[in-house]
């Protein structure tokens, strides 16, 4: 095979530089503070059941439409490097920090102006 290794072609590869919807999971803790993860992108065909990140006593990777959420091979234990307490943003911060101010249009309230086009100059009844 030219420009590609045997673990291309079978499917497992490596990670990728670019995130693409293949790297979204959803993140479940459950009350042994057990962390599964499952594919927001991939579920079984028939019954809808997500597929969970899962590795075997070998520690090898395991396909994941054989892994199930109850089986240990899909239990991690999450491990604090450093906590880090962020204030959560409000939506009015967020639609300021993304759009520019808006500038308004002065319009003028005098009656040549209005629609766009001037008025003939009235003369005087007196």
């Amino acid at each position: 095979m030219e420009g590609g290794s045997e673990e291309e072609e079978k499917g497992r590869r490596g990670g990728g530089e670019h995130f693409n919807p293949e790297c979204k999971f959803k993140e479940s803790v459950f009350e042994n503070y057990y962390v599964t993860y499952s594919s927001m992108l991939y579920r079984q065909s028939q019954s809808g059941r997500s597929w969970y990140i899962g590795i075997n006593r070998d520690g090898q990777v395991m396909k994941g439409n054989r892994v199930k959420k109850t089986k240990a091979a899909a239990h991690f234990l999450p491990k604090v490097i450093e906590v880090a307490m962020y204030k959560e943003p409000s939506l009015h911060e967020l639609v300021a920090e993304q759009s520019p101010p808006r500038k308004t249009v002065k319009t003028s309230d005098s009656p040549s102006h209005q629609n766009g086009r001037k008025e003939a100059p009235r003369a005087d009844a007196s």
